[in-house]
């Protein structure tokens, strides 16, 4: 048995890794003319997500499959159980992949044995549903909504001229450039903003938070990071900025107007190349609260395992 143990486990492993390798790519396309403000809906199981723009009335679709089969039947075989749908009802289409549920001894391995991606190409104003459960999402110059949710990757946007709510469960999120309302969450990466502008709210469960320029912050929340925000427009309304674990670095135009409300747990608080008048706690202190520059709407800064520091720029 000692001999026969490790033998049996490099044969599985040898094996495991030819299926792994055995893999056969099926490539489908379909196009579909519409006008711009239409609406698309695409959902996949274990793929990605691709989204393109282009100044054209139509609406391509490419369909990448890969299956895990060790022949062309087979791959004919496994294609058999998934449903591909691609449609459209009026000007807006639906691309999804869906494969059957999981039988009886399926239970090891990857599932399902094809992962479908799709890449799309929409008119520049177009709104976008979707959806994956296992690969990242990708949207490049779009004017219109988006709504994005992935289970297991990453999601990145280039600049969205309309409201975003995105979410995922275990990647980062890349916003380059927004214009209109962001909602970001995800519970296991970090949240990158280069440049936002309408209000903007985002909240992790493990990762850092960068907001290089935010024009309308709402909130920014993290259980295991730092939070970094560059807030480049007058505070309009109450704001919150928090962490569990890490810190919290806030930089505002000198002549802002706001009430500022810090407090950590963990660390000292500082101020800057501001003019507060003090109401509780002060510079260098746990605490932190005061009128700036006549005050205004309320901004809540909350640390429980680091410093707090707020600067002008």
């Amino acid at each position: 048995m000692k001999i026969l143990f490790p033998l049996f486990a490099i044969g599985a492993l040898l094996l495991g890794t030819n299926i792994a390798e055995a893999k056969i790519t099926r490539v489908v396309e379909k196009t579909f003319a519409v006008q711009p403000g239409g609406n698309l809906k695409a959902s996949t199981q274990g793929g990605d997500i691709t989204i393109r723009t282009a100044d054209t009335p139509q609406v391509h679709v490419q369909v990448k499959q890969v299956v895990r089969a060790s022949s062309e039947q087979e791959a004919d075989e496994i294609l058999e159980k998934l449903t591909l749908t691609l449609e459209q009802t009026g000007n807006d289409v639906t691309a999804e992949a869906k494969y059957e549920k999981r039988g009886p001894g399926t239970w090891f391995g990857n599932w399902p044995p094809v992962s479908v991606s799709f890449v799309i190409t929409v008119p520049t104003s177009y709104n976008l549903n979707l959806g994956t459960s296992g690969g990242d999402i990708g949207v490049a110059s779009l004017k219109g909504n988006v709504r994005a949710r992935t289970s297991g990757g990453d999601l990145e946007f280039a600049r969205i001229d309309g409201d975003i709510d995105a979410g995922t469960s275990g990647g980062d999120i890349t916003l380059l450039e927004g214009t209109a309302r962001a909602r970001l969450t995800t519970s296991g990466g970090d949240i990158s903003v280069d440049r936002a502008g309408g209000l903007t709210e985002v909240s992790t469960s493990g990762g850092d938070i960068e907001l290089k320029s935010v024009a309308q912050l709402v909130s920014a929340s993290t259980s295991g990071g730092d939070v970094h925000a560059v807030i480049t427009g007058p505070i309009a309304q109450d704001a919150l900025l928090s962490t569990s674990g890490g810190q919290v670095r806030v930089e505002i135009a000198k002549d802002t107007g706001f009430h500022l409300d810090a407090s950590t747990s963990g660390g000292d608080v500082r101020a800057d190349g501001i003019t507060i008048t003090i109401e509780k706690g002060g510079s260098g202190k746990s605490r932190l609260m005061g009128a700036v520059n006549g005050g205004g709407p309320r901004l809540k800064l909350r640390s429980s395992g680091g410093d707090i520091k707020v600067t002008s720029r």
